[in-house]
């Protein structure tokens, strides 16, 4: 063990039966939030993949230095606070979404996944996704990276209505519309136009009546909660079961309609342009795309911020 320095591990002094056990013997003794450095002369990914076989979602990984000549990994244990999801995640520092966004990763519906779980299920190298996320920690900030976790419930629940119900009044009859119009005159050359026309009608019927529950239901009721707060006062109509059997049901929709969008992204092959589409063709895949952006910011709003907020206010009701 004399190559081990204050949990730093030159793996190019160790005979190489005993690297790896070497490496799983310092992890093991590390307690929460500790870290050990790996320093090798190739990249020591070997070790990332039977680290996570072996011991499970319980680190994190970060190259220091990758190559070409060395490579420095730090691997920190994680605590029990330390087992994000992605919507926690994008809660945090929503210029992370867009590297969910960049592979596929539903950062709004699919929430409440850990970046290793989603990857495993899609198949995506969960080292690449979590080195992007942590360079997004160094970008500049964008200007739409608004600190929506720190704002009361109350004034987030009328951002939403004014912002992003809004914005599915204004553009889901036009984007209706132009589905139809579409799969007239192109459908029996792109038969893929027909359901994804259908699938704009199963969007539409849903959407509206899911942003009328939340304005005549639980937007009110949340406004009753943060008034009761705010004033020390009890809570007029609490019920936790109703709250959270709504917030389920309202969770549900959100997955019908992520679903859908994410249906469409399969029939037109990630919104790919025919050579004789014409001006509404290309329109419609345009404004798909970003209605899609819109509700991604929606959803992500509603599923991991005021949703779980929500419940936690009113439970600090009870008894």
């Amino acid at each position: 063990m004399e190559t081990l320095q204050q949990n730093f591990i030159d793996v190019t002094l160790i005979e190489p039966k005993l690297k790896h056990p070497t490496i799983f013997q310092v992890f093991d003794s590390l307690a929460g939030g500790e870290s050990l450095t790996i320093h090798n002369d190739h990249d020591p990914k070997p070790v990332y993949y039977q680290l996570l076989g072996e011991r499970g979602d319980i680190f994190t990984w970060k190259y220091e230095q990758q190559g070409p000549e060395w490579w420095d990994v730090l691997i920190t244990k994680k605590g029990e606070d330390d087992k994000e999801t992605i919507g926690q995640i994008a809660v945090k520092d929503l210029r992370k979404a867009e590297v969910f966004k960049k592979y596929g990763i539903d950062f709004c519906c699919g929430g409440k996944k850990t970046v290793r779980e989603v990857c495993q299920e899609k198949g995506i190298d969960a080292t690449k996704v979590e080195q992007e996320l942590q360079q997004a920690n160094q970008q500049v900030t964008i200007s739409n990276n608004n600190a929506y976790n720190d704002w009361n419930l109350d004034f987030l629940a009328d951002y939403i209505v004014n912002t992003h119900h809004k914005y599915v009044c204004k553009y889901l009859p036009e984007l209706h519309g132009y589905a139809l119009l579409v799969a007239q005159v192109h459908g029996s050359d792109h038969p893929e136009l027909l359901p994804i026309q259908k699938l704009v009608e199963d969007i539409d019927e849903e959407l509206t009546g899911h942003m009328e529950q939340e304005e005549k239901v639980l937007f009110p009721y949340v406004k009753k909660i943060v008034q009761a707060k705010s004033n020390s006062q009890p809570l007029q109509d609490y019920d936790e079961e109703n709250l959270a059997t709504l917030i389920e049901s309202l969770e549900r929709e959100h997955d019908f309609v992520g679903g859908c969008f994410g249906k469409i992204r399969e029939l037109s092959n990630n919104f790919a342009i025919p050579e004789d589409a014409c001006a509404s063709y290309k329109s419609l895949y345009k404004m798909v795309q970003k209605f899609e952006d819109d509700l991604h910011l929606h959803i992500h709003l509603e599923n991991n911020i005021l949703f779980p907020k929500a419940l936690k206010m009113e439970k600090s009701f009870a008894g």
